[in-house]
Formats: structure tokens, C-alpha cells, sequence
């Protein structure tokens, strides 16, 4: 009875049919252990009630057939029960759900984040990763620290400064592990055409989106206008919509400059740019000097002209990274496996978004401060000789 009333409880609404697939998955994760270090009516029990949630959740139009096996052995002796408590603590240590904080939808983080999860899935057994959108990495990294989330993108400057306790959002240093670095992080500026700005200076008094609340983007976008001697709380109109929001507002002229940390090129702006005339602002030298003066994961990045339409000159942006990063003490070949999958399978992510193809075993390390690499990661670093 209890079980039954469990299994119509979790399938009852027909629009969440993944979070009957993930509940299964446990039920299926729940037997598998049970094989191992349960008595037979442990077992039993444990069958029973999986049956019963899949024939439930089936029951509400899914025609998917679901077979538990009828040939497992059980033996009946006392001896089921006496099971090695070190291995089945072992086994429980190990988390077969976790869920990925990426960034908003409008930018890079979300999308490639649900690439990479989905290649996980694909690739890892008895593991499944969810994702989930955010403010992106100021965001994520204090999800991560209230245990809200197991993994995290973040660009790797922001988290550097989580790591050593500075700045307004991050009071109290965080501990976290380093995974690996994902693709590079290009802060991109760019104001509509007749907007008359072409230097980050001429943005006083201007409409400007300088990124989602708790982003990379936010922290970043407001060094450089305070560089540029522009208080980014009074003397511009600061907007911190979503990346494809800021892009609309952008096309539509409501808004003058957006600031973006994105991967490039970045699709939401090339979407921008195939109708409007836009101005690409570089970074002047005097700002990238200071900016790159306080921050060591950051550096100077030359963008040729034509990587979007109607960019007519070479551009200077600065760069970081976009780093995978997990509780220091998330299970280590749990870990192993995300970051062997990571890099080895780079072109099955690939395929599902192109900023996958810059996930690359030599870049994996760069730009790390001081975050100590998790052990699960530095295995497979160890083995696979990147440095």
C-alpha cells in the first residue's frame, strides 16, 4: 500500500515525465545496491516498490518497457546481512544525480551547459546531471557554497576572488575545487551605431546593460567603467537584464552599450549585428592596464575583423576563462569521470554546440590562481600528462 501510494504520488503529473526518469533511475540505483548488501526481504521490498513506480509512471501513457531482472540469485543465509559496512559507506558516498548552475539563457553558459550534460549522461553510468539556469558566476558560486548545486561554471577571475574572500559579494573566502577550464571567456563591448559611443569613456550618461545580477559580466563591466572614471551606480543608466534581453534592447535602440562575457563569437550579438549597425568598442589601453595589473587570470585579446558582421577593424577585448568547479569533496571518481569525459569526448559536446570545440586538454589548467585542483581531477590530469 505504502509503496503504491509513493509511485501514483511521483507520476502523477504527465509534464514532468524527466523527474519520473530520474526517480527511477534511483529506484534502479536502490536495487543494484540492495543486490549487493541486503537480506532477501530487503530485496524483495525494494523490487517491489521500483515495480510498482514503473508500472505507475507507465501507466500515465509512457509505453516504454522497463524489465527487472527475475534470474537474480539471492541466497537465503544469514550471510546476506552480514555486508561490509566500510563498502556499502563507500557506495553511498557516491552521488548518482547532480546538478549543474550555468548562466542565463540569452548567453553561453546555458545552452553548452546542457551539451555537457547531456554527453555525461551519455558516458558516465549510474550518473545523471541536470542543469539549471542563474545569475551565472557570482550566482553559481554562492549556490555552490550554500550546497545548493554540485557543479558550477564560472568565469575563473570571479571565483579566484570567491576563493580569497574579496570584493562586496564574497565577504568570507569559499572553498571549492578547480575541475578544469572550459572555453575563453571574451568580454565583449559593443553600442548601437548611433549611439555615439566608441570608447567605454563615452558611456557616461548612456543606457547600458552591464550583465545579469551576481554575473562575471557585472563584476567585470563594473571595474572598466569605474576605470574609465564612470560611477556604474549614478552616472549611467545600468541595466542587468539577460544576455538575450540586453540584445534586444541593443537591436531595438532602447538600450546604448551592453557589456557581455561570452564565448566567440557570441550568437545572440552576431544575431544583432546581420540587421543593425553596430559600433565593437576596444578596451582602451590605459583601462586594460589597471584591469590586468589586479587581475592575473585576465589578458589582452585581439579579435580580427569580420568575426562579425560589419566589423570592419580589429578589436582588443579581455579574456578569462569559463572553469568547471565542484565542493572540495565531491566524490573523487565521481569527479574522474566528469573531467575524463570532459576532455575526451570534447567532440560528442561539440557537436551539440560549437563553443564545445574549445574544451581542450592543453588549455585545461590555465589561469588558475590559487584554486587547489579537486583529486578526482588531478588523476585524470596526472594520467593524461597535462600540465
Amino acid at each position: 500500500m505504502i509503496a503504491h501510494a509513493a509511485a501514483s504520488g511521483a507520476c502523477h503529473d504527465t509534464d514532468h515525465h524527466e523527474n519520473h526518469e530520474r526517480t527511477i533511475d534511483k529506484e534502479m540505483h536502490m536495487i543494484r545496491a540492495t543486490r549487493k548488501a541486503a537480506s532477501p526481504l530487503r530485496l524483495a521490498a525494494a523490487m517491489a516498490a521500483a515495480t510498482l513506480l514503473l508500472a505507475a509512471c507507465n501507466g500515465n501513457g509512457d509505453d516504454a518497457d522497463v524489465e527487472v531482472d527475475d534470474d537474480t540469485d539471492v541466497e537465503d543465509t544469514d550471510d546476506a546481512d552480514d555486508v561490509d559496512d566500510d563498502e556499502a559507506a563507500a557506495e553511498g558516498d557516491r552521488p548518482d544525480f547532480l546538478t549543474l548552475a550555468t548562466g542565463s539563457t540569452g548567453g553561453t553558459y546555458f545552452p553548452l551547459g546542457g551539451a555537457m550534460a547531456g554527453v555525461w549522461n551519455d558516458n558516465i553510468e549510474d550518473l545523471r546531471v541536470s542543469t539549471q539556469s542563474s545569475g551565472a558566476s557570482v550566482d553559481n558560486l554562492q549556490l555552490l557554497d550554500a550546497g545548493e548545486v554540485e557543479l558550477i561554471m564560472a568565469v575563473n577571475g570571479v571565483a579566484a576572488d570567491a576563493m580569497a574572500g574579496e570584493g562586496d559579494d564574497f565577504p568570507d573566502p569559499l572553498d571549492f575545487a578547480f575541475l578544469g577550464n572550459i572555453y575563453g571567456e571574451v568580454m565583449q563591448i559593443v553600442a548601437h551605431g548611433d549611439s555615439g559611443i566608441e570608447s567605454i569613456s563615452d558611456m557616461e550618461g548612456a543606457t547600458v546593460a552591464i550583465g545579469p545580477p551576481g554575473s562575471g559580466t557585472e563584476v567585470v563591466a563594473r571595474q572598466m567603467l569605474e576605470a574609465a572614471g564612470i560611477d556604474p551606480d549614478n552616472d549611467i543608466d545600468a541595466r542587468q537584464e539577460s544576455f538575450g534581453d540586453a540584445a534586444d534592447g541593443l537591436r531595438d535602440a532602447q538600450i546604448d552599450a551592453v557589456f557581455a562575457i561570452l564565448a566567440l563569437p557570441a550568437g545572440s550579438i552576431e544575431d544583432v549585428a546581420t540587421g543593425t549597425d553596430l559600433t565593437f568598442v576596444s578596451v582602451e589601453d590605459d583601462i586594460a592596464g589597471n584591469i590586468l595589473d589586479d587581475d592575473p587570470t585576465m589578458s589582452e585579446l585581439s579579435v580580427d575583423a569580420d568575426t562579425y558582421p560589419g566589423q570592419d577593424e580589429e578589436v582588443t577585448w579581455l579574456t578569462n576563462w569559463a572553469t568547471l568547479y565542484a565542493p572540495s569533496d565531491l566524490h573523487e571518481e565521481v569527479v574522474y569521470d566528469l573531467v575524463r569525459v570532459l576532455y575526451e569526448e570534447n567532440q560528442a559536446i561539440a557537436d551539440a554546440h560549437a563553443v564545445g570545440s574549445q574544451i581542450q586538454l592543453d588549455t585545461a589548467l590555465d589561469g588558475r590562481a590559487d584554486i587547489p585542483v579537486h583529486p578526482g581531477a588531478e588523476r585524470y590530469y596526472d594520467e593524461a600528462g597535462a600540465e
